[in-house]
């Protein structure tokens, strides 16, 4: 994915946000979905599919794989899967654009099965730590040769007699875990994956509606997760809700821009996804969760958010795993609320897209807010932020959108270098925001 020149964007101070909006579907079911299809016996139709870059790569790395997966007029996906055991080498390479969550679960897919893959990524991607996962695929009997320090361009060659394995998670990382289940899939025997601090799970979930034989146990606080391997998964219908993750982006934003009233709908509220919320909510913002319901196996609902007075409040580090990729946002909404606002359990940022921690700090300080951090941790003084700063946004998508949010309520507009990566998952973002009142747009407008 190469974008011949940026596209940097400001935003700047706007009246009340109002409206009934949708955001994209969410992005870690997207992937889940079009893996799963991928290994299972039959047809798997997919309504509400994120088609943004990476799942869109996803999407075709599992056709390279030897998977039919197509678009339908009516905007469904149907993929047909090719059974356990039934992905083969691709002619070319796997390219997983900006997203560690394709490449990663794509490994765990292909570890166990006998087949040699080339995996590449954006330049981002390429930075991004692999050893984290290369590490227990290669127990399976998996090999690898990967580019300096672990990292892509990546060939895989899938062990022909894997063996399973139980692997204790060094750290709280839902894609390894999803990584080594996959694996185990395709690997006679049981193979567990123990984790100390629960992760989402939706690849436990996603698994079991496929019809995995997997079993979950709690063992002295740690999550033992079991899957027997050698069994057939049975193709599915599957309805993705809206993405908490996307979500977060117009909810901070209808928060600190005053005379703001919006709903967000259908939206997934996995409990291992709803640490902004939570967060949020202790800060005082005015939010309700209105028409609660299940839908394919997840709880969803609408998001009633308005304009609210924020305070300061220490997010502990056990809430990080619910909510990891919404800290640049959060540190936004802090940089708005009374008083100091601490983070903790951060040290996941720092392997993100970018070094997400150092991105969010820079960001704040070039608008005038006032932090201070630690390897793991980031205190945001809050009172507003003047704005004016122009973003680095290191090709991240989610600090792209952050800083575009921060503008609609900072004194003077602020900026960002380049908005093109919003697209890997968020299309249609500035277009949504600015129909609800925000003023995004050319830079200096």
């Amino acid at each position: 994915m190469n974008h011949a020149a940026p596209t940097p964007l400001s935003s700047r101070k706007s009246q009340g946000l109002k409206g009934r909006i949708t955001v994209p579907g969410d992005k870690s079911m997207s992937h889940r979905s079009l893996m799963f299809g991928a290994i299972a016996r039959g047809k798997t139709r997919i309504s509400g599919l994120l088609e943004a870059e990476d799942v869109v790569n996803t999407a075709k790395a599992m056709a390279a794989l030897g998977a039919k997966v197509e678009k339908q007029p009516d905007g469904t996906w149907h993929v047909e899967g090719v059974g356990i055991g039934g992905l083969a080498s691709p002619k070319g390479e796997l390219d997983f654009g900006n997203s560690g969550t394709g490449v990663r679960l794509a490994m765990g897919l292909m570890a166990s099965t006998p087949l040699t893959a080339r995996c590449v990524g954006d330049a981002s991607l390429s930075k991004r730590p692999m050893g984290r996962v290369t590490t227990p695929l290669s127990q399976f009997g998996t090999r690898f040769e990967t580019a300096e320090g672990n990292r892509l361009p990546l060939t895989i060659h899938g062990a022909g007699d894997a063996k399973p394995i139980t692997y204790t998670l060094p750290m709280a990382s839902a894609q390894v875990k999803s990584a080594v289940l996959l694996a185990g899939i395709n690997t006679r025997g049981t193979t567990t994956v123990i984790e100390p601090v629960a992760t989402r799970d939706h690849t436990e979930r996603m698994l079991k509606a496929f019809g995995a034989k997997l079993e979950v146990k709690d063992v002295g606080g740690a999550r033992h997760i079991s899957v027997e391997g050698g069994h057939e998964l049975t193709a599915q219908d599957i309805a993705i809700p809206g993405d908490p993750s996307s979500a977060a982006f117009p909810m901070v934003a209808a928060l600190i821009t005053p005379g703001s009233d919006i709903v967000i709908e259908n939206i997934m509220l996995n409990p291992t996804r709803t640490g902004l919320i939570t967060t949020l909510q202790d800060m005082g913002g005015d939010i309700t969760i209105e028409n609660r319901r299940l839908a394919g196996g997840e709880e969803v609902g609408d998001l009633h958010v308005k304009a609210s007075r924020l305070k300061g409040v220490r997010v502990p580090p056990e809430r990080a795993p619910s909510m990891i990729d919404e800290y640049p946002i959060l540190a936004v909404a802090a940089s708005f609320a009374v008083g100091t606002t601490r983070m903790e359990g951060l040290e996941e940022l720092r392997v993100k897209e970018s070094d997400r921690l150092a991105a969010v700090e820079a960001g704040l300080q070039l608008n005038g807010v006032l932090t201070q951090s630690g390897k793991d941790w980031l205190e945001v003084n809050g009172g507003g932020a003047p704005g004016g700063g122009k973003v680095v946004t290191h090709m991240d998508h989610r600090i792209a959108m952050s800083f575009l949010v921060m503008g609609l309520a900072s004194r003077i507009f602020t900026r960002i270098d380049d908005s093109a990566f919003i697209a890997t998952s968020f299309p249609g973002f500035v277009e949504l925001l600015n129909r609800l009142g925000a003023k995004i747009g050319a830079e200096g407008a």
